[in-house]
């Protein structure tokens, strides 16, 4: 008997421990998941806060005009007087193309070998681009030649993952035929090495190997986030060359792909107007950058051609001249002249009425235009332009940004895509409207980073599909890609392409994920400082420098409209908490330091502002630097601000523009080092050894007044 009552304690207690250790486990998965959900919710909040920021700004310094017949172009792009030293030890090309150059060029670049000489990079985007000229706007293929077509979403310049799609599932051949869906570029470190496989095996397997253009296959989203820098670096000598050709090639890239007339793959999405017909037909090399509208022909008095930029309010119907523009070539400018004559005139209008102003633009408008497009044509011979003289201009326009910027939503309905700027979000109701009258079943889409690199919606009929694994940070997702067989069944496909995750435990990986996001994220609450104090005092009546958590979670966001669990994250993002709970708000700000020479000095405004907008400041420089030296000079430094300043419509004084030069020019030689310059300031948290954050993240809020139509400008 007491054995028994033995056996059956030692169970109930036996039992107990393991409920206890089956509730911890829970509690411990759902903290975990909980982490890895708000770190996610973070990163993307953040990302695409700064998607639609500097996108007028630049593209406004951008005004390209090309009249270049094709074979002048090809004139300008000959590779046959650029010669390969003896000392060369990287893959030789030559065409046409074997496959097992293509498969050498794969394994040159696998193995970091010496880079792909410019010689024969120019000769291989020679040949991409007459190839491309000769595809359709929409390729139709089909299952039947091959036993199934592998599509793969967004690389953006992370070779790994292509490198590991090509191990898993082998490189393209007549039996492995490839749909790559656009976002080959920018962020990632390996954008060109990734174009030129791509771009190689398309030329030996035309038939089998497909690219489809995404939102980043353009010239200024370049400039913005890293391709640019990427190719001038890496080829400094025929760098400008090599983007020119490549601006070309963007725009040829057909933008849609149909599987068995069933399955629709195209890299953004739809909307309420899509219209296949209409994409098929229209010309999409002259949508150079999806960004700014087209412009329209027409001849003036004097026998000039002037280009006019139809606004993006459509339904305003406005038109706003930019410049005439001449059929000859302009001779190039000198670089004193380009910072005389282009951020000079636009910066000096600061100080002028409104009414003087007004005139200052008639009178200079080709002026100040002609100077801002000399560096545009220190990358070509000639002047050229993306004109478009059909009337349905706007509609194609319209048509092709809808289906490289679109994002599918949960709610039925068409509505413009405020957060990207560009196209537009759709429900579920769209999408049957779609399918039904186009006689299709599913669409395949990218554009979005997903945890797992893929997700269905809209019943399924919508597919996301992702290829960058550890978008945001070691850890932070999946990659994916999707396999379609005759049935036209997706089979997904799921990888992370970096040694390290397989190292990390799932603690491990959500933590080091959760600290790179937390670090963007208190750069971002540090380059809104002056709003959020400003918000706090409305709370705190008396002056005492504390707030409750809740005011403090009330007010973050209605500064930082990121849709953030505020109060969940306050035990990571603050800790300079009273006894009673409140939140001492200044003390909070004072926690983060900055990585900088000396800021004592410098404004608290202008350095606001550096944060805030740091990456349109480093893309203006960029812009600025138009040898690519990596320098610019002090006065350059200064026209940047007032550029700026006159987009931000803010004014900083010259005082406060020299001190922060004078800070960055340690060595005094009149010159500042860009790449030091942005690595300078950075913030640094006091308190919390954090991992690197990733710069792309560092944009500029979302409330800008637009450029667009503004008569201050």
């Amino acid at each position: 008997m007491h054995v028994l009552i033995f056996h059956l304690l030692s169970s109930l207690a036996a039992i107990k421990a393991a409920i206890l250790i089956q509730r911890w486990y829970r509690q411990y998965v759902a903290r975990t998941e909980m982490r890895r959900r708000y770190t996610w919710h973070i990163f993307q909040s953040i990302e695409y806060s700064a998607v639609n920021v500097s996108r007028n700004l630049i593209s406004h310094i951008f005004r390209e005009n090309e009249v270049c017949r094709d074979a002048e172009w090809e004139r300008y792009f000959c590779y046959k007087n650029i010669e390969v030293p003896d000392i060369y030890s990287g893959p030789h090309l030559t065409f046409p193309l074997s496959v097992e150059q293509a498969v050498g060029l794969v394994q040159a670049f696998r193995d970091k070998k010496q880079q792909l000489h410019s010689r024969y990079v120019l000769q291989l985007l020679l040949e991409t681009w007459k190839l491309l000229r000769m595809l359709p706007n929409i390729n139709r293929i089909s299952t039947c030649h091959s036993k199934e077509i592998t599509i793969c979403g967004d690389l953006h310049g992370q070779l790994e993952d292509l490198l590991l799609i090509f191990y898993k599932n082998g490189m393209p051949s007549l039996d492995k035929s490839y749909v790559f869906n656009g976002d080959f570029v920018d962020r990632g470190k390996d954008s060109i090495e990734i174009l030129l496989i791509l771009f190689a095996f398309l030329l030996v397997y035309p038939s089998d190997v497909h690219m489809n253009r995404g939102n980043h296959e353009d010239h200024i989203v370049n400039l913005r986030y890293g391709f640019t820098k990427e190719v001038l670096t890496k080829y400094k000598m025929h760098g400008k060359r090599i983007l020119k050709l490549l601006q070309k090639i963007f725009s040829w890239l057909p933008l849609a792909t149909v599987i068995d007339q069933k399955v629709l793959v195209l890299h953004g999405g739809i909307s309420d107007s899509t219209d296949l017909s209409l994409l098929a037909r229209l010309d999409r090399h002259n949508y150079v950058s999806a960004l700014r509208p087209p412009k329209r022909r027409n001849t003036s008095s004097a026998g000039i051609s002037i280009d006019s930029d139809i606004d993006e309010d459509w339904s305003n119907h406005k038109v706003f001249q930019r410049r005439a523009s001449f059929t000859f070539p302009k001779p190039l400018g000198t670089r004193s002249s380009f910072q005389n004559r282009s951020l000079q005139d636009f910066s000096d209008r600061i100080k002028v009425n409104v009414e003087e102003e007004l005139e200052t633009c008639r009178r200079r408008s080709y002026t100040f235009n002609a100077g801002i497009n000399r560096v545009e044509k220190e990358m070509a011979p000639c002047p050229s332009t993306d004109s478009v003289n059909s009337d349905n201009a706007k509609e194609e326009w319209k048509q092709v940004l809808d289906l490289l910027w679109s994002d599918p939503m949960t709610q039925d309905g068409c509505v413009p895509n405020e957060v990207r700027g560009g196209g537009c979000y759709w429900g579920p109701d769209i999408t049957d409207d779609f399918l039904n009258r186009h006689n299709l079943q599913l669409i395949i889409r990218s554009h979005e980073c997903k945890q797992d690199g893929y997700e269905f919606c809209h019943n399924r009929k919508v597919l996301t599909l992702f290829s960058a694994s550890n978008y945001y940070d070691v850890g932070s997702n999946r990659g994916a890609y999707v396999k379609l067989g005759p049935d036209l069944v997706p089979y997904v496909v799921q990888y992370q392409a970096s040694s390290m995750t397989r190292e990390l435990t799932v603690r491990q990986s959500v933590g080091r994920t959760e600290r790179s996001a937390l670090k963007v994220l208190r750069e971002q609450l540090f380059a809104h400082k002056s709003d959020l104090i400003s918000a706090f005092k409305t709370f705190d009546s008396e002056n005492t420098g504390l707030v409750s958590l809740t005011d403090w979670a009330s007010v973050v966001e209605s500064v930082m409209h990121l849709g953030l669990p505020w109060r969940m994250l306050r035990f990571q993002l603050v800790t300079c908490k009273t006894s009673d709970g409140m939140i001492d708000y200044n003390e909070w700000f004072n926690e983060l330091a900055i990585k900088a020479p000396n800021t004592d000095n410098i404004e608290q405004g202008l350095l606001e502002t550096l944060y805030r907008h740091r990456s349109t400041v480093e893309t203006i420089f960029r812009i600025v630097d138009t040898d690519n030296s990596g320098f610019i000079t002090i006065e350059d430094f200064r026209q940047t601000w007032k550029l700026l300043s006159i987009y931000l419509k803010m004014e900083f004084t010259d005082e406060a523009i020299s001190d922060l030069a004078v800070t960055i020019d340690v060595n005094q030689d009149g010159n500042i080092d860009i790449d030091e310059f942005m690595e300078a300031f950075r913030l640094t948290d006091k308190k919390s050894r954090l991992e690197r954050g990733r710069s792309m993240f560092m944009g500029t809020a979302t409330d800008l007044t637009k450029l667009e139509g503004d008569p201050d400008i």
